[in-house]
């Protein structure tokens, strides 16, 4: 080497004190103790070299180093591979060079001599000829190029590697070094191995654990890797943490970034080698989980936050986006545990002050529960229910209780905290608990300390006393009140800043739900039906349970109506949403299976009853709501009584009776289960006890307990009274189905006891058209006894009851058969269920016919039972030809 080049190598990265090129530099790093292989790596490596660049970088301790030189030492490729590690110093471009230059002889390639130790163009140029002379590919590995300043090398190594078609460069660093990458990936000359890439897989860190003695369970390796994030130094120094545990499972949970070697390395590796300001604001930052730039600063109180967090991801100092173009930034787990454990140590008092700051920023940017997380760890827990409430959130914590994010921040705060705000949200977190007795305790305890110590929130705290009343009188013994005060909440409402509206909109469903549950509880059947069909309507994502629960309650109440297809609507869809809520069977709405139950036996389908009641029953037991007790009472005894076993429907009216005793339910469900004891002791023989147990009912006048009584004017003997009370109700306008039904057959019959078969034939008619409607079956299935022998010379009455489909083989002989019968379509077939009935047409499989329309299997079946109930169909080919003969198909 010249004399002139040595002067110019003085102070240069890979140079002892002589001057002399240290042989380290070129030295491929001896494998450390405990290596893992990894020849899926190894193989990205040796594909990567096939084109001129690849890059490899990542985190401090990622495995960078490790990996190249095992990668080298396994001898993937025959050709000369040069080695340089660069180390920190100042930048001398001759020097680089010069490294370069003796890293490629000692490789073996002839090297041309630089005069001077210069590396211009025409250098650069004889050195790539040179290159370009080999029989093989070059490779250069240089190991640490983010150590290298300044971007003259970088510039000088791009010419080079646009002449020589033989070089192949591996760079492996902290960051990207300033070529021109974004090039060369359009071109397809660069493969890319990140912090992702080298990260550890949970099969590499069992092998790692195991090699330090360290046997841990595929939990606990899971758990390690989610907190180390896949970082090979970090696991390493966990293995050697653990390898000094006695019980190293149970100490998996207790490693922390604090933990000393980490804690050491991270000093060492990263923040060393800061400036006092970055460290500065990498403490502060840290007490945030995720931040964006503006955050950032306004926590740390610096105007130029969003270059101190670019410079630092670009570095990889541990901090990183979250996602690609999300603006949010976080730490390393483990970095982020060292930072505020020296924060907690350093400067105890500065933690709370950072939090408030963040609280208070986040709050005026609507992000609500992060807000609320940071004023709990601060401590201040007035200021965390202050923002609930001023936010309009309470409708949060009503939905969600103490399983919610926010509910579950507050599960955390002081009893001792007694000021109406806090006291305001724990009511509301005790009603989304299912706890309204304990709620309605707080709230009259936060309206005792508001009247003493008054409070500095304004209509957001009213509106939350408001919404938590409603919610507790909808359950509780005065419903009538709910009207007045979902009145005077939508006035505040209507005056409610419109972003805080738009951020809440399930303030609304909430009252609109407590409306139609209490209309429901109060027995107005039909206005309560409106609200709830508003509720179910809503489609607002968080609102799922609320929507569920009105379903349920829409499709009892449809069912208690006769209107048997929007109860079954509502009542799949019930279910259906809370499986797409995730809601195990346990949890299921158990009124929705009881009016799928009595929808199914209104329509004299047992075998879909007895499943229905199968699915139900768990979920109507002494520990369920009143309503699903109830509602599976009245079928249970119904099909009882289709069965004949009329003592065992009484007792289980009665027993339901004395369950739910106490508890709220809608009048019309505890009137039935009420009337249905009555018919039960009718049809048993028993009308004084049936006539004692009327008596009981407050609701006398009206259409079902007149009907009901009109039937005990029958069965002593009044025909007279109970002629005239039946036809009243069936002549009345807007009685139920199933009452009005009810009346005409109870007509039907008392003209067929009378011997006016005319009357008895008009009244039958009447009643058939009105089952017809939504196949009523059951009620005219349990009067054939009586009415049979009407049908003998009545064709036009054998009509409506085969399209009815009553009572299989009740069809006296000589009668028109159902397939010579007129067709009458009940309710109109969906567009869906057309498909099927083509495919049906068309004598597909049930296989062929799903493939066809892309759903599956059960889902066309389904629709095959559906399209046979429609058409009053008993199989298949039947119902294909009384659609064609109503030109459906």
């Amino acid at each position: 080497m010249s004399t002139e080049l040595i002067e110019n190598l003085h102070g240069v990265p890979g140079l002892d004190a002589d001057n002399s090129l240290l042989d380290s530099t070129f030295a491929v790093p001896a494998a450390p103790p405990f290596m893992v292989a990894r020849p899926a790596l190894l193989a990205r490596v040796t594909e990567g070299v096939q084109g001129p660049v690849t890059l490899v970088t990542g985190l401090a301790g990622s495995g960078k180093t490790q990996l190249l030189a095992s990668w080298v030492d396994s001898d993937p490729v025959d050709w000369p591979i040069a080695w340089i590690s660069v180390e920190a110093g100042d930048e001398d471009l001759p020097a680089f060079w010069t490294c370069v230059m003796e890293g490629l002889r000692r490789a073996g390639v002839a090297v041309p001599a630089v005069p001077g130790g210069t590396a211009g163009r025409a250098a650069l140029g004889r050195l790539a000829a040179a290159i370009d002379e080999q029989p093989t590919p070059v490779v250069l590995i240089l190991d640490g190029v983010s150590q290298l300043p300044g971007r003259d090398w970088a510039t000088g190594l791009d010419f080079l590697l646009g002449h020589a078609r033989q070089l192949r460069v591996v760079l492996a660093g902290r960051w990207d070094p300033p070529l021109p990458l974004y090039r060369y990936r359009l071109a397809g000359q660069l493969r890319e191995l990140r912090t992702a890439d080298l990260a550890f897989s949970a099969a590499e860190t069992a092998e790692l654990m195991a090699s330090h003695g360290v046997e841990l369970g595929p939990a606990e390796i899971s758990r390690l890797l989610e907190h180390t994030e896949g970082w090979t130094a970090g696991i390493r120094l966990c293995a050697c943490a653990l390898q000094r545990s006695p019980d190293a499972k149970r100490m998996v949970d207790t490693i922390s970034g604090d933990e000393s070697t980490i804690a050491e390395y991270f000093v060492g590796e990263v923040l060393r080698s800061q400036t006092p300001e970055v460290r500065r604001f990498l403490l502060e930052t840290s007490v945030l989980d995720t931040f964006t730039p503006e955050l950032a600063a306004a926590v740390t109180d610096r105007t130029d936050a969003s270059r101190l967090l670019s410079t630092l991801t670009k570095e990889n100092a541990f901090i990183q986006p979250v996602a690609e173009g999300s603006g949010l930034y976080r730490y390393h787990r483990l970095f982020a545990e060292l930072l505020r454990a020296q924060l907690e140590w350093s400067e105890p008092d500065e933690v709370p002050a950072l939090h408030i700051r963040a609280a208070a920023w986040l709050a005026e940017q609507g992000r609500l529960v992060e807000a609320v997380g940071h004023a709990a760890q601060a401590g201040d827990w007035a200021s965390a229910a202050a923002m609930v409430v001023e936010d309009y959130a309470v409708g949060r914590l009503v939905i969600e209780g103490s399983a919610g994010r926010l509910g579950g921040i507050f599960a955390t705060m002081p009893e001792h905290v007694e000021l109406p705000e806090a006291v305001m949200v724990r009511a509301a977190i005790a009603y989304g608990d299912r706890r309204p007795d304990r709620a309605a305790e707080l709230l009259a305890y936060a309206g005792k300390l508001l009247a003493v110590n008054g409070s500095t929130c304004g209509d957001g705290l009213t509106l939350t006393g408001f919404l938590v009343q409603v919610l507790i009188l909808t359950g509780g013994p005065e419903p009538e009140r709910v009207g007045e005060l979902v009145a005077v909440a939508e006035t505040f409402l209507a005056v409610a800043p419109p972003e805080r509206l738009a951020r809440h909109p399930e303030l609304r469903v909430l009252l609109k739900a407590a409306e139609g549950t209490a209309l429901n509880n109060l027995g107005s059947v039909g206005p309560a039906v409106e609200a709830l069909s508003d509720v179910a309507a809503s489609i607002l994502p968080g609102c799922e349970t609320i929507r569920i629960d009105c379903l349920g309650q829409l499709a009892l109440a449809e069912a208690y109506r006769g209107r048997l297809g929007r109860a079954e609507t509502a009542a799949r869809q019930a279910l259906e949403l809370a499986s797409e809520a995730g809601l195990d069977r346990a949890h299921r709405p158990g009124v929705a299976e009881v009016a799928l139950a009595w929808v199914a036996l209104e329509r004299y389908d047992i075998e879909a009853t007895d499943r229905h009641l199968r699915l139900a029953q768990p979920l109507c037991g002494p520990a369920s709501a009143a309503p699903a007790m109830l509602g599976y009472a009245i079928v249970r005894a119904r099909r009882l009584h289709t069965r004949g076993e009329l003592r065992s429907a009484v007792n289980t009216l009665r027993a339901a009776e004395q369950a739910v005793d106490g508890r709220i339910a809608p009048r019309w469900l505890t009137r039935e289960t009420l009337l249905g004891q009555v018919r039960l002791l009718i049809a048993g023989g028993h009308p004084d006890h049936a006539t004692d147990l009327l008596e009981r009912c407050p609701d006398g006048s009206l259409p079902d307990v007149a009907v009901v009584r009109a039937t005990l004017a029958v069965n002593r003997g009044d025909t007279r009274a109970a002629h005239d009370v039946a036809r009243t109700v069936a002549d009345a306008a807007g009685a139920p189905l199933p009452v009005a039904l009810d009346a005409w057959l109870l007509l039907a019959v008392l003209a067929a006891q009378a011997e006016d078969a005319t009357g008895a034939r008009e009244a039958l008619r009447r009643a058939l058209r009105v089952a017809g409607t939504e196949s009523h079956r059951r009620p005219v299935h349990q009067a054939w006894g009586q009415l049979r022998r009407l049908l003998r010379d009545d064709e036009r009455l054998a009509v409506q009851l085969a399209a009815l489909g009553a009572a299989p083989g009740a069809m006296p002989a000589g009668t028109a058969p159902a397939a010579a019968a007129e067709p009458v379509v009940v309710e109109a077939l969906s567009k869906r269920e057309l498909d099927v009935l083509r495919g049906m047409a068309a004598m597909l499989p049930t296989e062929e016919i799903a493939a066809s329309l892309y759903v599956s299997v059960n889902t066309v079946k389904t629709h095959v039972r559906s399209i046979l109930r429609k058409l009053s169909a008993s199989r298949r080919n039947e119902a294909v030809r009384r659609a064609r003969a109503m030109n459906l198909i």
